[in-house]
């Protein structure tokens, strides 16, 4: 690693919402940066406006303060390298592709998109790879003129060598070497004035002092062109580490939104913890040992190394990512999952508090893989009326009659009770079983859908006594009154 301070960062286009991939770029980075005391920076790379999203940013920014990777430089922090969107530093890249034109390391391409067509065209029926033909590499200043006279505005082109070949090192792939045959004259700038990514993304991460360049190793066929104009403006190039491709969990082909989520809003929404995601997606390409797999944001601060990333790509497992997600919910405070789950019941149309959860939650809390679930196991509190079949009613292995009497013997029972807690409501209603003659499975079956409408539901007595006793009798008379229609 260079002397010079670690300084990384993530530069996302603005086309979608912040994906999961991107996420895991964007930990490694500041992890990296992190743990070495560097700065992590966020640049958005807003030069491709025909595929511009208005809430991309808006969304990153969110999904990032979410995630807790906060930013040193970037969005809504400042510093001293900015702007930080690509689109307010148009001036600086016309500046430098006119550089290079002067300096004999590009030049001014005048070719109609009609012409270009053509030409491709004509490449594909020769079975040759597309590619500009160079036509304007050779213009003469006479021609030139010509063109100018004309009213075309030109696009700028990097003049690639055409003999030779570009050497660079990548810390996760090693050394490569690419021949200067196989690159195309690239366009850097377009005729609107705007950049293209390969020379926007050299000029800033140049002129903000990017040490390391941690991106997605689809990028990797860009860098000889990034190192032709590195070379060429004379400026140090940066350390580079590709990023492994993060798979479908089948292991076939890049995860998209056809295997689950892949947006981090939709994590967020589905009830994830970001402690889970942080966790999981250090996971996903990079290990600390052969066993490890739970780890602090502090001892992944401590622990990460470029060393521990592997160059294979990565499967990405919804069913681990759940497994981990349940981990942390049941290492939180009860009054913490509370304060977290109080936005999931709300959203579903329950305006419950966190106070009136806290009791709740240690019914629940070994149960849930994510805080989504909250609705489905707790649902039925927060009911005036409950809605199932009456059928449900009925016990296992006994007839409506039966049922309807021994829910008439559980109201007698319980209207009885005082103080109606857990440990006082099970044993009467044990000892009513067996004066029944049935099981207590039996007689607890029936009771659970009585007073939540569901067959599978928390602890049944920690639930009765949260409802209180005049709401159990209330849904034990619906109870009964639902039987005694469906059996009359």
């Amino acid at each position: 690693m260079p002397d010079k301070p670690v300084r990384v960062r993530i530069a996302p286009s603005p086309t979608g919402y912040f994906h999961v991939g991107s996420a895991r770029t964007a930990l490694f980075n500041w992890l990296f940066a992190r743990h070495h005391g560097g700065k992590f920076i966020v640049r958005i790379e807003d030069t491709d406006r025909s595929r511009y999203h208005p809430e991309a940013v808006p969304d990153l920014i969110a999904s990032l303060r979410w995630l807790g990777l906060d930013w040193d430089e970037g969005p809504e922090v400042g510093g001293d390298y900015g702007p930080y969107y690509q689109s307010q530093r148009l001036a600086l890249y016309q500046h430098y592709a006119a550089q290079l034109v002067e300096q004999g390391h590009a030049y001014r391409c005048y070719c109609s998109p009609e012409r270009l067509e053509a030409l491709r065209e004509e490449q594909r029926k020769r079975k040759e790879n597309p590619g500009y033909d160079r036509h304007c590499r050779y213009l003469t200043a006479a021609q030139r003129a010509e063109y100018e006279a004309q009213g075309i505005t030109p696009v700028i082109r990097l003049k690639v060598p055409l003999e030779g070949q570009t050497t660079f090192h990548d810390l996760l792939y090693g050394t490569i070497t690419v021949d200067h045959q196989m690159l195309d004259d690239l366009v850097l700038l377009k005729s609107d004035g705007y950049p293209t990514y390969h020379l926007a993304n050299v000029v800033d991460d140049h002129l903000m002092e990017i040490s390391h360049i941690m991106r997605g190793d689809e990028w990797l066929p860009s860098v000889p062109k990034h190192v032709l104009l590195y070379q060429a403006f004379g400026w140090e190039i940066p350390v580079y580490a590709h990023l492994p491709l993060i798979l479908a969990p089948t292991g076939q082909g890049k995860l998209s939104k056809r295997h689950g989520g892949v947006e981090i809003r939709e994590f967020r929404r589905q009830g994830y913890l970001p402690e889970a995601m942080i966790n999981y997606l250090a996971r996903v390409g990079w290990s600390y040992d052969d066993k490890t797999e739970i780890f602090s944001r502090e001892e992944l601060i401590r622990y990460f190394d470029l060393s521990g990333i592997s160059s294979s790509p990565a499967r990405f497992s919804y069913e681990r990512l759940e497994w981990m997600n349940g981990y942390y919910i049941r290492q939180l405070h009860p009054d913490d999952l509370a304060a977290r789950l109080v936005p999931f019941l709300q959203e579903a149309g329950y305006p419950v508090t966190a106070a009136e959860l806290v009791p709740i939650v240690p019914l629940i809390q070994e149960r849930l893989k994510t805080l989504a679930e909250v609705v489905q196991w707790t649902d039925f509190f927060f009911k005036s009326v409950l809605e199932y079949e009456a059928s449900l009613l009925i016990g296992k292995n006994m007839t409506a009659t039966e049922s309807l009497v021994a829910l008439r013997r559980v109201r007698e029972t319980l209207a009885l009770l005082t103080p109606f807690t857990a440990a006082t409501i099970e044993p009467p209603l044990r000892a009513l079983a067996d004066q029944l003659g049935i099981k207590a499975a039996q007689l607890f079956g029936i009771i659970r859908v009585a007073v939540t409408g569901k067959e599978v539901a928390p602890p049944l007595f920690e639930v009765m006594a949260i409802l209180g006793l005049e709401r159990v009798l209330a849904r034990l008379d619906q109870a009964i009154e639902m039987l005694d229609r469906l059996i009359h």
